[in-house]
């Protein structure tokens, strides 16, 4: 930037001392820096004046404005403009993100799927303009399977980070732990895995309380139902396995899906032989098959996620002769078959989707583009929770507003085509309040064998892309 003439200062401003009033602050004087000069410029102009060494001298019609003087002021006005124009523009804040909080087992193999699925829906959203002109942000938790560590999450979370949303855990025991405080603190709060039925009950039995929870995955009566209707249209129909015994964690989501699996596995045709019930620390299966195998069953029913990796591993060495055929969730993910040095072959679990199959047209799209980026498929809850960060997305959108009664309003008018089928949600006269409903042409699941390495689609018939094919080991129900 050029001196002013000789050197001189020049200020517009009001009178300056000795006229009557004082100076306003920011005028630049001699010896500051002259980022200063745009202050002084940018003053109320009272009395144009020249600031010189020996004070001021004001600025006569005829007599002191100099053409040198007008050369000086002109172009820094100009610059002065589009320098205002300029912080104008960058001072405008940007609309506020939408947070979303997100509760994961980073350490489970199931879990995990959790927070990378739901950046991924983010990332999906933003990419096509936001919601309302806002992005969408995601911001995640571990619990470590700590329901604990989970509540603690959640209130930090709704208090610190002031999330609009909450997607939370596989695991029914942490779901029911936030429960209450998604009630208390008012906020929307799914679960894209958790299956305890009681999740669902609670807010049937107290809505108004509860409404603030939904239940994103099939409930374990719905999950049972779904593995005895597959028994009946596979096992049963195809290899006449007549008998059962169901194989189970003790654990929150299997006290009901074992109850459904009492009710539907006869009616599929097959008799319960045996409950066997064991905790989830159990390192050990070997007396545990050793019973099954004395009762002779055509078939394992399993009831397993917080484990999976110890009794695939032990049932493959053994050679157990049976089928495990139900809910192995850790079989879910691509990781599965390296966490089992390809052990897992011949295992048959429900899931959400799988790798190569189009349940819906946004299926195959997901799952090759999580597959590429986490170098895994995603477990079933990963489906699920992609799905549910748009469907909150879609809420707010439709609500015009973060507001939580609103978002719950829109949410249970869900009718979204997600990755895993067509969402929608049982309404609040329905035992399973805010549940994902199940049924054709809504969510239904699919199974899959693993077979080779690869995760198979065997069942509903009309997306299988490969026929059941048991290990050599497995003696065929015919």
């Amino acid at each position: 930037m050029p001196d002013a003439p000789h050197a001189h200062e020049i200020s517009l401003g009001r009178t300056p001392p000795g006229g009557g009033h004082a100076a306003r602050p920011g005028v630049y004087e001699k010896g500051r820096n002259r980022s200063d000069w745009f202050p002084a410029v940018r003053t109320y102009v009272a009395r144009p004046y020249l600031r010189t060494e020996g004070g001021p001298t004001y600025v006569n019609d005829s007599k002191q404005t100099p053409a040198r003087l007008a050369r000086w002021i002109l172009p820094r006005g100009v610059a002065l403009v589009a320098a205002l124009s300029l912080t104008s523009a960058v001072a405008t804040p940007a609309a506020e993100p939408i947070k979303i909080g997100v509760i994961g087992e980073q350490s489970a193999v199931a879990g995990a799927s959790i927070t990378a699925a739901a950046q991924m829906a983010a990332d999906d959203i933003n990419a096509h303009g936001g919601v309302n002109g806002r992005q969408v942000q995601i911001i995640t938790y571990d619990d470590h399977s700590s329901a604990a560590d989970a509540v603690r999450a959640f209130q930090r979370a709704v208090n610190e980070d002031h999330v609009s949303a909450v997607v939370a855990s596989y695991i029914s025991e942490v779901a029911l732990a936030i429960e209450p405080w998604s009630a208390r603190l008012k906020m929307p709060f799914i679960t894209p895995g958790a299956a305890s039925t009681d999740i669902s009950k609670h807010v049937h039995d107290d809505y108004n309380q509860y409404k603030y929870t939904f239940h994103g995955w099939l409930t374990s009566a719905f999950i049972a139902q779904s593995i005895c209707d597959f028994d009946k249209d596979t096992m049963v129909k195809d290899f006449h396995a007549k008998t059962t015994v169901i194989m189970s964690e003790d654990a929150a989501w299997t006290t009901p899906l074992d109850a459904r699996y009492e009710e539907c596995l006869p009616k599929a045709g097959l008799k319960v032989l045996d409950h066997i019930r064991f905790n989830p620390d159990t390192t050990d299966f070997t007396p545990i098959f050793n019973k099954i195998e004395g009762e002779h069953p055509d078939l394992i029913t399993t009831g397993i996620s917080h484990v999976g990796v110890q009794p695939t591993v032990q049932w493959h060495d053994q050679h157990v002769p049976i089928e495990m055929a139900g809910q192995s969730s850790q079989a879910t993910t691509s990781s599965f078959w390296k966490d089992t040095n390809g052990d897992a072959e011949g295992v048959i679990t429900a899931t959400a989707a799988a790798p190569g199959v189009a349940l819906t047209p946004n299926t195959n799209a997901f799952t090759d583009a999580y597959t590429k980026k986490n170098g895994v498929s995603p477990s079933y809850c990963g489906y699920a929770a992609y799905d549910e960060v748009h469907i909150i997305a879609d809420a707010i959108k439709r609500a015009g507003s973060t507001d939580p009664d609103k978002m719950v309003a829109e949410m249970e008018k869900t009718h979204y085509v997600g990755t895993i089928g067509t969402i929608e949600f049982y309404g609040k006269d329905d035992m399973y309040t805010h549940a994902i409903k199940y049924g054709p042409g809504l969510v239904t699941g699919s199974f899959i064998q693993w077979q080779n390495g690869k995760q198979m689609t065997i069942w509903p018939r009309n997306i299988a892309n490969a026929k059941i094919s048991f290990p050599a080991f497995i003696k065929s129900p015919h």
